[in-house]
């Protein structure tokens, strides 16, 4: 945010009085001289939004006016940057043993260059001021959860503040009790139960947690928090708390692969597990890359066995099959499938037959894909029906009825399947149910039928914020409305379609006897409105924001 106005405008001296009632709602500006008081913090702090947060936030300890002359003396002080290393009169990292000494080095950070004035204006030099003044006025402990906190790289709840920073002098009591003054001083935002810190603060801290010593410690609680997560969640994510676990693990991406990075250089078998147990809910919901990265360099880093191998092998098959690499997905599946068998593991015999079956179906073997699902499904009776290999292998077979035709018997098996996915209150497979439901119904001359299914599908993959699957799901939309006979409507939504597959970062996929559908329907589209109409309404959905594309899609009535 570029600075407010402050000479002769009320936006900064506003801001200032705003923060002021926030921290206390008793306080305001109406002693003798608070006005000009906060008129020249603001003139001081250079109209710099954070600054002028920071230090309304530490009024409580001050009048306005002790906090101007404050201010005023800190920025007089010729060669002075409050709070850096070495400054004089700024206190250790947390005000213990270890704290920063006036020979500390820490190398060029962001904000060593923020005072040199030879690089960086001099509104950077007043914030870096203005945030060291802010974490003179923090307890000790205060001092120590900032430090602490700057590993997390996302938002984050009391909780998780108290798995990374807890230890030593921050008893998880006290931890909370830091967390409320940081949030008093402005040092860290809150937003209902989460909370955030911004980047030129958390860099801040992450200089003086590295001065305290105390980085490695800080990464290894980190770490060990995120795979803890990453364990609830792949425990979770067949149960009816799914798009929940969806949701916590796309939100804490940033942490998810900041913690395995760390792991990964200090403890293979953790970033093994780690990259299995999340590696399925990247390739599902749009981080394909990621993925595959880190389940390749985790298998290449580790021993060459055990289950979180295994784990790591099915979830590189799966993104390379979503990549079309079905080469690479072959082998895994091969793999998978030897290393189920000769440890008699019914839940990993169906995971590599859901693998191995989807390959198939990809490269047109659906009648191959069809026997081992079955084969595999009746061997391994002794696995719950809510479990997600199961539910996976199942979905197997819908595709292959459909594929080779038998479009009764994949709508009966299609039916069943969506009653068990709804009795366990799983989304990720029930939508591609829905999706197996639409093609069926499309093939078999029904698209208001289709329509209503691919509509289904959609709001199920937009709850999972599944970017593939969406793509995948505006394609069958289209081609159920250009059925119908609505061509410019259908050409709007291939429009979106095309926007999410950009998003997904390959072109359009989907198994072989969508092609074929899809083109028909493109066909009879143009050839209801004529091509000129067809490209405005298509341009005109590639052009939309992915969110609204996708609201529009998913209303019955699609306006122009």
């Amino acid at each position: 945010m570029p600075p407010l106005p402050v000479d002769g405008a009320p936006d900064a001296l506003q801001l200032f009085a705003d923060r002021l009632r926030a921290t206390d709602p008793r306080a305001g500006l109406d002693a003798p001289g608070d006005e000009a008081a906060a008129v020249e913090i603001c003139r001081r702090l250079e109209g710099i939004p954070l600054a002028i947060e920071l230090a309304a936030a530490g009024i409580g300890r001050h009048s306005v006016a002790q906090l101007a002359t404050r201010i005023g003396t800190r920025f007089d002080a010729p060669g002075l940057t409050v709070g850096a290393p070495g400054a004089h009169g700024s206190s250790g990292a947390a005000g213990l043993p270890g704290g920063v000494g006036a020979a500390a080095d820490l190398g060029t950070s962001r904000l060593d260059l923020l005072a040199d004035e030879t690089v960086w204006p001099r509104r950077h030099r007043t914030l870096r001021t203005a945030i060291g003044w802010s974490h003179e006025l923090c307890t000790p402990l205060e001092r120590l959860l900032w430090a602490r906190l700057t590993p997390l790289r996302t938002d984050f709840d009391a909780e998780v503040a108290r798995e990374v920073c807890a230890g030593g002098p921050l008893t998880p009591d006290e931890v909370d009790r830091a967390l409320q003054g940081l949030v008093a001083q402005s040092v860290v935002q809150r937003d209902g139960d989460r909370y955030r810190m911004l980047d030129t603060l958390r860099e801040y801290g992450r200089m003086w947690l590295t001065e305290l010593g105390e980085a490695r410690a800080a990464a290894d609680r980190h770490a060990h928090s995120f795979l803890g997560l990453a364990r609830r969640a792949h425990e979770g994510w067949t149960g009816p708390d799914q798009v929940s676990w969806y949701h916590k693990v796309s939100d804490t991406h940033l942490d998810l692969c900041a913690a395995l990075e760390h792991l990964l250089a200090h403890d293979v078998e953790g970033a093994q597990e780690m990259a299995g147990r999340v590696g399925f809910f990247w390739a599902c919901c749009g981080h394909l890359s990621e993925a595959r990265n880190y389940a390749q360099r985790a298998l290449d880093a580790g021993p060459v066995e055990g289950p979180h191998r295994t784990r790591l092998q099915w979830v590189l098959g799966v993104a390379a099959l979503l990549q079309s690499d079905f080469t690479t997905a072959e082998k895994y599946g091969a793999l998978c499938t030897a290393t189920a068998l000769y440890d008699r593991d019914d839940e990993g015999m169906l995971g590599a037959t859901y693998l191995s079956g989807l390959t198939q179906l990809m490269t047109g073997q659906p009648a191959a894909a069809l026997e081992a699902a079955g084969r595999v499904l009746r061997m391994t009776e002794g696995v719950p029906v809510d479990s997600g290999h199961r539910l996976r292998c199942r979905l197997v077979t819908v595709f292959a009825l459909t594929a080779l035709g038998r479009l009764a018997e994949s709508e009966a098996a299609a039916t069943a399947l969506r009653r068990a996915c709804e009795r366990g209150g799983e989304f990720w497979t029930r939508s591609y149910v829905d999706y197996q439901l639409a093609l069926i119904a499309l093939l078999q001359g029904r698209p208001d039928a289709s329509a209503a299914h691919a509509r289904a599908m959609l709001a199920g993959k937009h709850r999972l914020r599944d970017s593939f699957g969406i793509a995948l799901g505006l394609d069958l939309l289209a081609a159920a409305i250009a059925a119908q006979g609505a061509g410019a409507q259908a050409a709007r939504v291939y429009g979106t379609g095309h926007a999410y597959w950009r998003m997904v970062g390959h072109p359009q996929r989907g198994t072989p006897e969508l092609g074929p559908v899809r083109e028909r329907c493109e066909l009879q589209a143009r050839a209801a409105v004529g091509d000129e109409a067809y490209q405005r309404a298509f341009e005109r959905g590639q052009s939309d924001n992915a969110e609204v594309g996708l609201a529009a899609a998913l209303r019955t009535e699609l306006q122009l």
